[in-house]
C-alpha cells in the first residue's frame, strides 16, 4: 500500500524567472509614423534594480526546483518500444496510485505518449524534472465510463500502436483492437467502470476517443506534477526507488 500526503508546494511565482538573455526579437516603436526597429539581444546591458529585485526569488525556487525527492532504479526514457514506455509505465502506474487514493474504485489509468515530455535519468529526481515531465496546468480527473465507452478507448489505444495505461491491458494487432482486459477481467459492456486520466484529456485533447460522454466525472484540484511528486515522496519514504518495466499493459501481436 502506498500512502500519499498531498500538499502544497512551491508558492512562489515561475513568472519572476523569465530571463531575456541569449534570445533575439525585435520591438517595433512608431515615430512620426515612421517604425524604428529596436534590437534585444545579449549586448543590452542588464537592469541592476530588476536582477537585485527578483534575486531572493529565483534563490528560494531555485531551491526548491533542486530539491531532491527520490531516485530511480534505471533510466526511464519515454521512446516507446512496442507500444510501451518504461517513462509512460511509471506515470501511468503512478497516476494509479493517485487515483486510488482518490477513490478506491478506481480500477485503470490513461496518459498519452505526447503527454510525457521528457525522459527520467538514472538517479536522483528533483522537483524541477518532474516540471519537466509535466510542465502543464493539467489536474487529476476520475471518469466514470460505460464498459462500451472502455471498448472504444481501447480501439484509440489500438490505432494509435499504445498509450501509457495501468490497471488494463490491451492487445492490438495490425492497430485493431484484439482484446482489453481491465484488472486482468475482460471488459464487460454492461458494467461501468473508474478511469484516472487528467481534465486536458477529459475535454478532449490528443483526440482521445472513448471518454467524451462519461456516466460521471469528477474533477479535482490535484494539479498532475504536484501529485507525482507526491507519490515520489511516498515511494523514498517507504525506502523504495522509482522503477518501470515493460509487461503485459499493450501487446503487440506481430
Amino acid at each position: 500500500m502506498i500512502y500519499i500526503s498531498f500538499k502544497s508546494i512551491l508558492p512562489c511565482s515561475a513568472a519572476l524567472l523569465f530571463a531575456i538573455s541569449g534570445c533575439k526579437t525585435t520591438h517595433w516603436q512608431k515615430n512620426n509614423y515612421q517604425p524604428t526597429k529596436l534590437a534585444i539581444d545579449q549586448h543590452i546591458e542588464p537592469d541592476s534594480s530588476f536582477t537585485n529585485y527578483i534575486a531572493p526569488y529565483k534563490q528560494r525556487l531555485q531551491a526548491q526546483m533542486d530539491t531532491v525527492i527520490g531516485q530511480t532504479a534505471q533510466m526511464l526514457p519515454r521512446s516507446t518500444v512496442n507500444g510501451q514506455s518504461l517513462a509512460g509505465n511509471f506515470f501511468a502506474d503512478a497516476l494509479l496510485a493517485l487515483g486510488k487514493v482518490l477513490d478506491p474504485e478506481v480500477s485503470c489509468a490513461l496518459g498519452t505518449q505526447g503527454g510525457i515530455r521528457v525522459d527520467i535519468a538514472q538517479g536522483d529526481i528533483q522537483v524541477g524534472k518532474v516540471f519537466e515531465l509535466m510542465p502543464f496546468e493539467n489536474s487529476i480527473t476520475v471518469l466514470t465510463l460505460s464498459g462500451e465507452d472502455l471498448l472504444v478507448l481501447g480501439k484509440f489505444i489500438a490505432k494509435t500502436n499504445g498509450q501509457p495505461v495501468a490497471g488494463m491491458s490491451v492487445t492490438i494487432k495490425d492497430q485493431q483492437l484484439v482484446s482489453m482486459k481491465i484488472q486482468d477481467k475482460p471488459v464487460d459492456k454492461n458494467k461501468t467502470y473508474k478511469l484516472v486520466t487528467y481534465d486536458y484529456l477529459a475535454n478532449g485533447g490528443d483526440n482521445i476517443e472513448g471518454i467524451g460522454t462519461p456516466v460521471a466525472r469528477l474533477d479535482t484540484s490535484m494539479r498532475v506534477r504536484e501529485g507525482l511528486i507526491a507519490y515520489i515522496e511516498s515511494l523514498s519514504k517507504q525506502g523504495k526507488l522509482v522503477n518501470a518495466q515493460r509487461d503485459e499493459r499493450i501487446i503487440i501481436v506481430q
